[in-house]
């Protein structure tokens, strides 16, 4: 196999990994707070908002010594260890108790950070200039096929119940453990690339992949790690950017966890109300499929770079949410587990629902193909510590979204979302316009993102 062979051959296998362990993990934060909300009458008292704000919150702590640690244990290791952390949070549903829910999200949270700067840097490292485009779509199109196949099974077997009951639970995510444990086993598959840094490179991205045997070697390369990620934080491209990923953030938060909350309160949708939460899941994972094809497998078709893409990541997301605006009740966020009564500006329907949940998945991949594009063309030579940014902050926004889920009305969360949507948008059309004027002056085609 061809050394370019090898490499695409490496996205395949991080993309289908990804795919079965958040396979398991996004259909378990779609309906943990209605799991949650039917054991709340038993000595079970734990939220699904709170925990995720606990998983985000130390995510975004932990990005700070991830790079540190992927220079240590190496990618591949490191996402296998992360991949086991994932599967015992998902097991915890199986039995939960109060105790052991908050303290996996506690592990999970670390484990996190660990498992997306490894892929960053998986990714980064089997790309190059005019590959990382293709790439970026290749792994986010298999990414999100998770939300295909989790939902989909969520949409028949919770068809027409209104109650969830214990032997429902149990069956799900025993399933969806074992569905994690397979992605994870498949990450031993990734082939290791050739050390191609030049001596003397210190800052070279394959710099993480080096293995050395000598302990105070590695011990340097995670102090380096360290200290890139500080530095990167406060340059110009990055804290523009962040804006754009603080948004990421917040809208992560809505469509993985509040949109079907509010779906499954709502008892005017009857008794599909709770399998709607599963349908819901898979129209958001056709959008990302198909905005991951579109613009990362077809971007060499492009000569326009990144921006249009964003803008319409914004525009469909603005559509999304005047539509949900006026079609769910405005309590729906925080509706007690007997649902809601009561209708926003107009009389709630299922068909609007489904076409704001495509339409939310479409955004959302359309900024974070591009994201991702963006950071591996900047940073191909410190990917880990750039990843680890770009997740620190998208993890600390999503923590603080799902803190205020607990309190917030609907039209609160998405005037928030509108407002740091629209700077994002603004801040990202910045840096691209300079990653342009870069390629420019040094002469290349602008015509692959």
């Amino acid at each position: 196999m061809s050394s370019e062979g090898k490499r695409l051959f490496n996205i395949i296998i991080l993309g289908v990994s990804f795919m079965f362990i958040f396979t398991a993990f996004q259909t378990c934060g779609n309906i943990a707070q209605t799991v949650i909300t039917n054991l709340n009458s038993t000595d079970f008292h734990g939220s699904g908002y709170t925990s995720m704000s606990i998983i985000y919150g130390v995510f975004s702590a932990s990005n700070l010594i991830s790079p540190s640690v992927v220079a240590i244990v190496g990618p591949q290791f490191s996402m296998v260890i992360s991949g086991v952390f994932y599967s015992l949070y998902i097991a915890v549903f199986i039995q939960p108790t109060t105790w052991a829910f908050y303290t996996a999200s506690v592990f999970i949270g670390i484990a996190a950070a660990v498992l997306w700067t490894a892929q960053g840097n998986c990714l980064t490292v089997n790309s190059d200039e005019n590959t990382i485009g293709r790439n970026s779509g290749v792994f986010w199109a298999l990414l999100q096929f998770s939300l295909f196949f989790g939902n989909l099974y969520i949409y028949f077997a919770w068809q027409g119940k209104t109650h969830i009951s214990e032997s429902d639970r149990r069956t799900v995510f025993i399933a969806l453990t074992v569905i994690s444990l397979v992605g994870t086993v498949l990450f031993f598959l990734i082939r290791k690339q050739e050390d191609t840094k030049a001596p003397g490179d210190e800052d070279s991205a394959n710099e993480i992949l080096g293995e050395s045997s000598s302990a105070r070697n590695k011990m340097m390369r995670a102090v380096a790690a360290f200290k890139k990620s500080i530095t990167l934080s406060f340059t110009k491209e990055m804290m523009l950017l962040s804006v754009t990923t603080a948004y990421t953030g917040l809208e992560l938060t809505f469509f993985s966890g509040v949109y079907g909350t509010c779906i499954g309160a709502v008892n005017r949708f009857g008794s599909e109300e709770k399998s709607l939460i599963g349908l819901s899941g898979i129209f958001i994972g056709v959008g990302e499929i198909l905005g991951g094809g579109i613009f990362g497998l077809l971007s060499k078709k492009s000569r326009f770079g990144r921006n249009p893409i964003v803008m319409l990541g914004i525009l469909v997301h603005f559509i999304a949410f005047y539509l949900i605006f006026f079609n769910m009740p405005n309590d729906a966020p925080i509706a007690p587990m007997e649902g809601t009564n009561q209708v926003a500006y107009m009389s709630p329907s299922k068909e609007v629902a489904m076409l704001c949940s495509f339409l939310l998945g479409l955004g959302d991949s359309c900024f974070n193909t591009q994201l991702l594009s963006i950071l591996g063309f900047l940073y191909s030579e410190d990917s880990a510590p750039a990843f680890a940014i770009f997740k620190f902050v998208q993890s600390i926004c999503a923590a603080v979204a799902y803190f205020y889920s607990n309190y917030f009305l609907l039209q609160w969360q998405l005037l928030i979302m509108v407002i740091v949507g629209f700077f994002g948008t603004i801040t990202f059309f910045t840096v691209e316009w300079e990653a342009a004027a870069a390629l420019a002056a040094r002469g290349s085609d602008y015509s692959s993102i």
